[in-house]
């Protein structure tokens, strides 16, 4: 069976679902929900472009490396224009625009970004998807960075670090 096969309302509900399992990447990230953003990827997941885990890293590999890179700093990460592709009714692939402004409340050492406090920065994710147990996990995802400016060494810290996280709750129908 392919892609074109399923009915139009199935194939709106798999990209729906995977639209919302990017939100909730940016989300679990932002607001540093390691175990919830472990849970969003496939088995056997594998990562390239990211400065947290070197390219070919899994899942695990992943996670312990961006909890560890962003355990200080404020992130913000903001994907936008989704550009998703039905490959068979458990297969998906995706391009999705992003900008992400990461900052830590002292100067780091990124040898891209000397004596910077962290850095906006603008590019794709190129990702794929898979449908495990009746829901989409991300399998593979690249990132790649077309702009990173730094944002530099005497840049306000915000008030309060990372501020409030939303109520992980709030999304829960029995709440």
């Amino acid at each position: 069976m392919t892609a074109s096969d399923l009915p139009p309302l199935e194939r709106l509900e798999a990209l729906e679902q995977i639209r919302t399992l990017k939100a909730r990447y940016c989300r679990f990230i932002d607001t540093k929900q390691w175990q919830a953003l472990r849970g969003l990827f496939s088995s056997g997941a594998r990562f390239e472009g990211f400065g947290s885990a070197p390219d070919g890293s899994d899942a695990d590999a992943f996670v312990a490396g961006v909890s560890s890179r962003l355990a200080q700093a404020v992130s913000t990460h903001h994907c936008h224009t989704p550009e998703i592709v039905l490959l068979t009714p458990t297969r998906a692939r995706g391009v999705w625009a992003m900008q992400d402004h990461l900052q830590w409340p002292h100067a780091i050492v990124l040898r891209e970004l000397p004596d910077a406090t962290g850095f906006v920065g603008s590019g794709h994710y190129e990702e794929e998807y898979v449908r495990e147990e009746g829901q989409w996990k991300m399998a593979f995802l690249r990132l790649s960075r077309l702009r990173i400016d730094p944002l530099p060494a005497g840049t306000a810290f915000p008030a309060g670090g990372a501020g409030r996280a939303p109520d992980a709750r709030w999304l829960d129908p029995a709440s």
